[in-house]
């Protein structure tokens, strides 16, 4: 099952879907759907119907604007370590985000005061139910599903100090979406090519079984720190292939492509904008 919130004429709704198509829902999106008792029954019934929606790329949104809390593993695949001259970690190396950062999967990305515009191709884990102090059986029974996403960051900014917030969290930077596929459909630890092509060229090519740290881990792991609830993400870290591994980066510039592609998750399409001030 693939879970969207899609933009309409008269505002936002949710939309469950397969490879046949869309069906639209009451909810605004596919967050406030996921925090309603029985919405799974709901959706399966929704997908019994034959009247289904075709819906343009242009129209799919961030399917959850509003989580509470966006953590995010850095140095997660062996490849990217090895670029970065670090040794494979421990435990996670975990940094978080806001819900401000997030962007839609389609939509311009407009930043301003860096020279240094980077890209990550991530898996993005979303939690289902709420889950505390979790193993990994109960980690993975509490995540919903999973979704493309690019981690732009700003390094000039991230390597100021050495805290990487202030380089991650600007606003509206993070490109989630299209849509969310559910985990009994799919599990990325068996395997999925992930990719980042800027304006064509393949920049960045890995698999989700090279992860450390697996999406269950991650979710049991964070959540020995803070209770997680329906909407909130966890991204899962990059392959290699970034701009900053590269011996002369190519820094990304005003106008370029970033395409972000995850197999049988979908594809991220977002124009950078440079602007003044």
């Amino acid at each position: 099952m693939r879970l969207a919130t899609v933009r309409r004429a008269d505002g936002s709704r949710a939309a469950v879907g397969d490879e046949s198509g869309w069906v639209l829902l009451d909810e605004a999106d596919a967050q406030e759907l996921v925090s309603v008792p029985g919405w799974r029954e709901r959706a399966d019934a929704a997908l019994r119907h034959p009247a289904r929606v075709s819906l343009t790329p242009d129209e799919f949104a961030n399917p959850v604007p509003r989580p509470t809390k966006i953590f995010c593993c850095g140095l997660n695949y062996r490849d990217h370590i090895v670029e970065t001259g670090r040794p494979v970690p421990e435990y996670p190396t975990l940094f978080a985000k806001f819900a401000d950062t997030l962007t839609g999967p389609v939509d311009e990305i407009v930043v301003r005061d860096t020279d240094r515009l980077d890209w990550e191709a991530e898996l993005a884990v979303v939690v289902g139910a709420e889950v505390y102090r979790a193993d990994r059986d109960r980690a993975r029974a509490a995540i919903l599903g999973y979704a493309v996403a690019n981690d732009i960051s700003m390094r000039d900014w991230q390597q100021r100090t050495l805290q990487w917030l202030q380089g991650k969290a600007f606003d509206a930077t993070t490109p989630v979406g299209p849509w969310i596929v559910t985990a009994d459909e799919i599990d990325p630890s068996e395997g999925l090519r992930i990719s980042c092509a800027v304006n064509g060229e393949e920049m960045q090519i890995g698999d989700t079984a090279e992860l450390v740290f697996d999406a269950a881990d991650l979710i049991a792991y964070v959540s020995q720190i803070t209770v997680l609830r329906p909407g909130d993400i966890v991204l899962t870290g990059t392959p290699g292939g970034v701009a900053l591994g590269m011996a002369e980066p190519r820094w990304l510039r005003d106008g370029d492509v970033v395409t972000t592609e995850i197999e049988r998750l979908g594809t991220l399409r977002n124009v950078i904008r440079f602007v003044e001030g």
